[in-house]
């Protein structure tokens, strides 16, 4: 099952580094890290989709709380809450017919054209991770992906509750 958790830490050095040590210790995979300063710049809001069951998860979250660079941490999956990622997608636009169906992919998932070449298309989008996922094989059915870019997911819980020191 996808696991979405976020931790506030302290921006200091090695911090990440101690952190993803408690996956890489018991053996766990991390899909994927999002990482940046808060609006104070002494700490860092950390990210991180994983997979695992109830109790991979509770044991993981009980290891980073015992870390002294982390001063909370939340499980974002257990209640409700928004999350999204931004992916970065060069394709290839090299006649009119590709860049037709490639601008109608555009329009159908609200996506955004940021570059145009003689040959490639820069598209952004955002969203949750499933509608990325749909964008990227519709592309990649119509057209030839030359590169991408992910930035993994962002989440913020719902309503009151908040991740604070």
């Amino acid at each position: 099952m996808k696991r979405i958790i976020s931790v506030l830490m302290e921006n200091a050095p090695g911090a990440l580094s101690r952190i993803v040590g408690v996956f890489s210790q018991r053996g766990y995979n991390v899909d994927s890290l999002c990482v940046a300063e808060t609006d104070d710049p002494s700490l860092s809001r950390l990210t991180i989709a994983t997979q695992g069951d109830n109790k991979v998860i509770e044991q993981i979250i009980k290891q980073m709380n015992k870390l002294i660079d982390v001063l909370k941490v939340t499980e974002l999956t257990e209640a409700a809450h928004v999350e999204r990622e931004l992916v970065l997608v060069k394709v290839v636009a090299n006649s009119e017919a590709s860049r037709s169906e490639i601008i109608r992919n555009v329009d159908i998932f609200r996506a955004k054209i940021l570059d145009v070449s003689a040959v490639n298309y820069t598209i952004e989008l955002t969203g949750a991770s499933e509608k990325l996922d749909a964008f990227i094989t519709t592309l990649g059915n119509s057209s030839t992906i030359v590169e991408s870019a992910r930035t993994g997911v962002c989440g913020l819980a719902r309503g009151e509750r908040a991740l604070t020191p």
